[in-house]
């Protein structure tokens, strides 16, 4: 029961932060301070070493953050984590593809749902907290394949596992789920 309460707690962080909420208010709604609330949901992020990401995570982390600043927003959540990798051909294209996904359609659906922001993003963007567990799922996703970089294939496969935010919805309502990736979970060469 707790495991839910923390979650729809989560849940409801990334849709006030995704509706422009700052951290006071949304502090006063938890009943806590903001420096409270920043602090939980903003902990620590994992400093991940450079050559932990492939190369074509490295670029997409670059189109992560550049999504989440022309949209005007003061975070990082799964929808520019989406749009980052989609930003150009790369292994999350391509397996996107291979289970019949046109990937320029997820982009416009993706558009369509991300309204733009009304703050000016700062130079250092938060990560949210379902943004967060993406990469430590992709992280899990590339060792448990015994690869030793993080690809992009990798964070689609964390969104998927994560099932949660609105590239998980997206992605869900063009018929991509984990449970379309399961069976493709072997490492490849």
């Amino acid at each position: 029961m707790q495991t839910l309460g923390d979650d729809l707690i989560t849940e409801f962080v990334e849709h006030a932060r995704f509706a422009g909420r700052s951290w006071a208010e949304i502090g006063a709604a938890l009943g806590v301070t903001r420096q409270a609330a920043q602090q939980r949901f903003r902990a620590p992020f994992t400093q991940y070493e450079r050559d932990r990401f492939s190369d074509e995570l490295q670029r997409a982390m670059t189109a992560i953050k550049q999504q989440a600043v022309q949209r005007r927003h003061n975070y990082i959540g799964t929808e520019h984590v989406l749009l980052g990798l989609l930003a150009e051909p790369n292994t999350a294209t391509e397996l996107l593809e291979s289970l019949g996904a046109d990937p320029a359609q997820v982009r416009t659906a993706l558009d369509d749902r991300l309204p733009l922001g009304a703050s000016q993003a700062a130079e250092r963007i938060a990560w949210t907290p379902y943004a967060r567990k993406v990469l430590a799922l992709a992280e899990e996703t590339a060792t448990a394949r015994g690869v030793p970089a993080i690809g992009c294939d990798h964070v689609l496969i964390g969104i998927l596992r994560l099932g949660r935010g609105l590239a998980a919805d997206v992605l869900a309502a063009v018929g991509v789920t984990a449970t379309s990736v399961k069976p493709r979970s072997n490492p490849q060469p």
